[in-house]
């Protein structure tokens, strides 16, 4: 640590690099090569060191999957005194507070769906007004939501306004992520389509605020998905387009590529930061391990939701940018706003297992620096 201006701390740039793998830690040590540096070859550094391989697939491994796991949190009701107060939490939080939000959350139904149908049925042909009430509808029920779970939200920054040619993207830890900002302003969200009553909702309820769905499994999707979002993109009425481009949920900690296809629009882009505290209940949601029901239920049965939001400035692709470098760039805009830790993974690796191939190349890649790193020494 070295001290900065007003006594604050500064973290060098070696404890910054702590998560980082150090490659030498998995080196022989100089007494074993006995060869000279200058003649040692890519085969000769596999064949003297042949666990390196094994050493550079678990690295590859870990900074993958860490960006997917949810770190429970440290237990401590772990003495007589502890324990008791534990116990109490648990009795308000499941026999008084929960029963209250489901009431809460039951009445904003009622009160939804009282209003939605008639609006949705009987406003017909009065399309600006049944838009604009739909709208407000579900920025209603979004409300609702989030009350059931004692949601604190933070917003900062100018609130998002309705222009045509532009395009919100945001880091993506859960599909409470969606509520979150809905509950703000409408948007019309871009998401993998679900089964159950998430599915139900999607095909009926969000898709009058314009949402477009998709299936990452059929290829035939992504050129409907990329024709929708240009088409939608241009209308001035439409709600303002909101996309998770890592297309995967991540666990607030890290944060994935982005996909390049809202940066390839021609559309302004503006970012949103979202970073969740997980002083109450992690947010994250593990859609491998747990349905959104259960995650849903989860939140429910916490304290509270504990949640910051920035609205950040808009960006241009520059003329001297392709649509990748693009989308990185924002990806170090929202990183650095949300505190996120950047990898360069692309999340859909998580709904596949990587073949063999990919993990040699990847091994291959690893063994390559080593070696350019013993020749410079």
């Amino acid at each position: 640590m070295s001290s900065g201006k007003g006594g604050e701390l500064i973290p060098s740039s070696s404890e910054l690099d702590l998560d980082r793998p150090n490659i030498e830690d998995y080196l022989p040590s100089g007494s074993s090569i006995h060869e000279p540096l200058g003649k040692l070859r890519l085969c000769d550094l596999l064949d003297i060191s042949p666990t390196l391989t094994e050493a550079a697939g678990a690295i590859v491994d870990d900074s993958f999957t860490r960006c997917f796991k949810s770190n429970p949190p440290e237990p401590w009701n772990w003495n007589v005194y502890l324990f008791p107060l534990w116990c109490c939490g648990v009795v308000i939080r499941y026999l008084i507070l929960f029963p209250v939000r489901v009431i809460v959350l039951t009445v904003g139904w009622i009160i939804f769906l009282s209003c939605f149908i008639p609006v949705h049925l009987l406003l017909k042909g009065h399309d600006k007004l049944q838009k604009n009430m739909e709208r407000a509808l579900v920025e209603l029920i979004c409300s609702f939501f989030v009350a059931s779970w004692t949601g604190v939200i933070n917003y900062h920054g100018p609130r998002p306004s309705m222009r045509p040619k532009q395009v919100f993207v945001a880091n993506h830890t859960s599909m409470i992520d969606f509520i979150i900002l809905e509950q703000m302003s409408s948007f019309a969200v871009i998401m993998q389509k679900h089964p159950g009553w998430v599915g139900l909702l999607q095909s009926t309820i969000l898709e009058s605020v314009g949402c477009i769905w998709f299936n990452r499994t059929e290829a035939k999707d992504r050129e409907t998905v990329t024709k929708k979002l240009r088409e939608h993109s241009q209308g001035v009425d439409n709600n303002p387009l909101l996309i998770f481009p890592e297309g995967t949920c991540v666990n607030n900690q890290y944060s994935v590529m982005f996909k390049k296809g809202a940066f390839e629009l021609g559309c302004t882009i503006c970012p949103i930061a979202i970073k969740y505290n997980k002083i109450f209940v992690d947010a994250f949601w593990n859609s491998r391990k747990q349905s959104f029901t259960m995650h849903l239920l989860q939140l429910m049965t916490s304290w509270a939701v504990v949640c910051d939001v920035w609205y950040l400035e808009p960006q241009n692709l520059r003329p001297d940018e392709t649509p990748i470098e693009f989308a990185e760039r924002v990806r170090d805009i929202i990183s650095v706003r949300a505190g996120l830790k950047k990898v360069p993974w692309d999340g859909y690796l998580k709904y596949s297992c990587p073949s063999p191939k990919h993990r040699e190349r990847k091994q291959q890649s690893f063994a390559e620096s080593v070696l350019r790193r013993l020749e410079e020494k």
